[in-house]
């Protein structure tokens, strides 16, 4: 009883041994060394899983950017088009970024302090 208390002796590996155990499970072994490796093409290669979520990370980012273009485009044309047929609004513009103003008044400027 006093032996099934003690930590049993290594035993030292035996390559005859583990060959044994290889012819046995050769089928394990033979998933292992085909499945390994085409796991890992199937993950990590060129046309693996991961590079496909990041190129449709990629995708969603850019159309994302083609779409917030796309309204800038929009706003800036009908501000164009404002600006050539409406009078007030060019009038805006020009007092606004080109600090123009009318005959007779005063224009004054408020800096912001730092």
């Amino acid at each position: 009883m006093d032996n099934l208390f003690y930590r049993k002796d290594k035993r030292k590996l035996d390559v005859r041994e583990l060959l044994a155990r290889l012819k046995k499970n050769r089928r394990t072994v033979f998933g292992v060394l085909v499945g390994g490796p085409l796991l890992v093409v199937l993950l990590f290669g060129k046309h693996g899983v991961l590079q496909r979520f990041r190129l449709q990370n990629q995708k969603a980012d850019l159309e994302a950017r083609i779409q917030q273009a796309e309204m800038e485009t929009k706003q800036l044309q009908a501000e164009s088009r404002a600006l050539d047929s409406d009078k007030k609004a060019l009038e805006k513009v020009a007092r606004e970024k080109y600090g123009m103003s009318r005959e007779g008044e005063t224009v004054y400027k408020v800096r912001k302090k730092n």
